[in-house]
């Protein structure tokens, strides 16, 4: 090989690292709002760092992302299957998310099982996001199937227990099931009042009301899971009714997948369109009640989707700065290069300001499910606070975190210049974390949604008192917080427009995580945080200013051990 194809100055992948004990900031984080976590819990986290940032599992990550699902409509022969066949590294990744218990375990795991829950699912978003949604949607089942309590008692401790089975076997057959959610239509996007898919009465049995539904679907996601959540229109109005895929005596549900989306990003996940042809379904909750019955699974699977934006943003960031301190211009590492500090920096600070965000929201819901804070640590503690909280939180933190997702993961894949821009079979991962990022802030409601359902919450409790009370701490500690605060605090007492709601959203989003990071980062942090956001406004990555002391923010932010 002659000189000319030597190759130096390329930085080496960021492999075989334990994810957790890299991430300062997540431990900070969980320090703070679950100081009552102990011992076991955090090293079960440690565990699951150590096995996502492993090479195996990247590797298991790249292949379920490059050999993508395959949809077998028909046997050789002619037969209706309606199967969907994954590569085994998507087995792989899916059994290790129900091993360490990031679908449905929480819910029987007591005080703090929620939070620890959603510290995991962000590591395990780092490796492979995609597969996460039917984790996600088995997670998000458990409030809305308790509508109906012979379903519960039988499904229930299918949903909680972690084992996978990836056969299409009955559902009484395997160790663990896996559950999706069917709302959209094509003629109606998140308007599912438009829906067109009709359920007629068919009798009652030992689930409670049985339905037979017709209709189609325009995005189910991860078809192949054991049973659906699904809206149809029945006698008394737009219902929720539980499909399972195989009927209790072994047959298959008419329920026909007709082709799997060509997506953007999200490649290892299987998202389709689904046929009903007189498929079983039973009732969940009360009939023309579905909206709100659906919607309590919707209000979790959102929690996820800013849970794995920071999750995504943390990689990112990591991948960055791992490239940046080993590649050199202009005679030094590009991580010390005056403007690549600014950005990395700013950077640094969007993804600790996103992960203590997204983890105070899953403190409240699991505050407001366990009815308790034993466990928690805080004195303060009030269970009515808490449920207002989460109910704003939840479109706000949806909002805004998964919005600056996308500008996010250009801004990191920058970092890399055109390496980063490089999939090369897989093993680009900037490249694919950039192409996932938009998922989350379309999935489960856009932005508009979120925006409107924060109108919704302002209408349905006295949000200015826990707002105030969430920033208590923080109150005269920089002077651009304060008047931001007293901003957000007069439109939610005064009410805005509707076409002034994600101003709102993001204002909101903003001082809630300044008063976080007050409350938990490092003065330097939240100085920065607070002079970047909330005083010169800057939309762009890389504009903090001269007086921002830009070193100990990287060092925080830098993906190794100790420090």
């Amino acid at each position: 090989m002659t000189a000319t194809h030597e190759v130096f100055n390329q930085a080496e992948p960021l492999a075989d690292v334990n994810l957790y004990r890299i991430n300062r900031p997540l431990q900070a984080a969980l320090r703070v709002l679950a100081p009552g976590l102990g011992d076991k819990r955090l090293q079960a986290l440690d565990a699951l760092g150590a096995e996502m940032g492993s090479a195996a599992m990247q590797r298991h990550a790249r292949l379920a992302n490059t050999h993508t699902p395959v949809l077998h409509a028909h046997d050789r022969v002619g037969r209706r299957v309606d199967q969907v066949e994954f590569h085994p590294s998507y087995h792989a990744l899916i059994g290790a998310a129900l091993r360490h218990g990031l679908h449905g375990a929480p819910w029987s795991g007591g005080p703090l099982a929620h939070v620890e829950r959603a510290a995991g699912f962000m590591l395990f978003t780092e490796a492979e996001p995609s597969v996460l949604c039917p984790v996600s949607m088995t997670y998000a089942v458990t409030p809305s199937l308790r509508a109906n309590p012979a379903l519960q008692a039988e499904w229930g401790p299918r949903v909680a227990a972690r084992g996978y089975d990836e056969r299409f076997v009955p559902a009484a057959a395997k160790p663990g099931v896996t559950m999706g959610m069917g709302m959209t239509e094509k003629q109606g996007g998140s308007d599912v009042r438009a829906n067109t898919t009709r359920a007629t009465p068919d009798g009652e049995d030992a689930w409670g009301r049985r339905h037979r539904i017709t209709g189609h679907k325009w995005f189910v996601s991860a078809p192949m899971c054991d049973a659906f959540l699904v809206l149809a229109q029945s006698p008394g109005g737009l219902s929720c009714f539980f499909m399972p895929r195989l009927l209790p005596d072994g047959s298959v549900n008419a329920m026909h997948v007709q082709r799997l989306k060509h997506k953007l990003g999200n490649q290892a996940n299987a998202s389709s369109e689904v046929e009903f042809l007189d498929a079983t379904a039973w009732l969940v909750g009360e009939e023309g009640r579905g909206v709100p019955q659906i919607l309590a699974m919707g209000a979790l699977t959102r929690l996820d989707c800013a849970l794995g934006t920071a999750g995504l943003m943390r990689q990112a960031l990591s991948i960055a700065l791992h490239h940046t301190a080993q590649r050199h211009a202009f005679g030094r590492p590009l991580v010390a290069q005056p403007l690549m500090k600014n950005v990395l920096a700013d950077l640094a600070l969007e993804s600790e300001a996103a992960t203590l965000l997204a983890l105070r929201l899953a403190l409240a819901v699991d505050r407001t499910e366990n009815g308790t804070d034993k466990a928690g640590g805080d004195p303060n503690f009030n269970a009515a606070h808490e449920a207002v909280i989460r109910r704003v939180l939840t479109p706000v933190a949806k909002f805004w975190i998964c919005k600056r997702g996308s500008h996010f993961g250009q801004e990191a894949m920058e970092c890399l210049g055109g390496n980063g821009y490089v999939e090369e079979g897989g093993q680009g991962v900037m490249a694919r974390i950039y192409r996932e990022m938009p998922v989350n802030s379309i999935w489960e409601g856009a932005g508009n949604i979120m925006a409107l359902d924060l109108q919704r919450a302002l209408r349905g409790a006295d949000v200015a008192p826990a707002i105030e009370h969430e920033l208590r701490g923080a109150r005269g500690a920089h002077k651009a917080l304060d008047a931001a605060a007293a901003r957000v605090l007069a439109a939610i007492d005064g009410g805005v427009p509707e076409a002034q709601s994600r101003i709102l959203a993001r204002d909101t989003a903003l001082v809630l995580q300044a008063a976080l990071l007050h409350r938990i980062s490092p003065p330097a942090v939240f100085e920065a945080f607070c002079a970047a956001r909330l005083e010169s406004g800057s939309d762009v990555f890389g504009a903090l200013g001269e007086r921002v002391d830009l070193d100990p923010i990287i060092e925080r932010a830098m993906p190794v051990e100790g420090g």
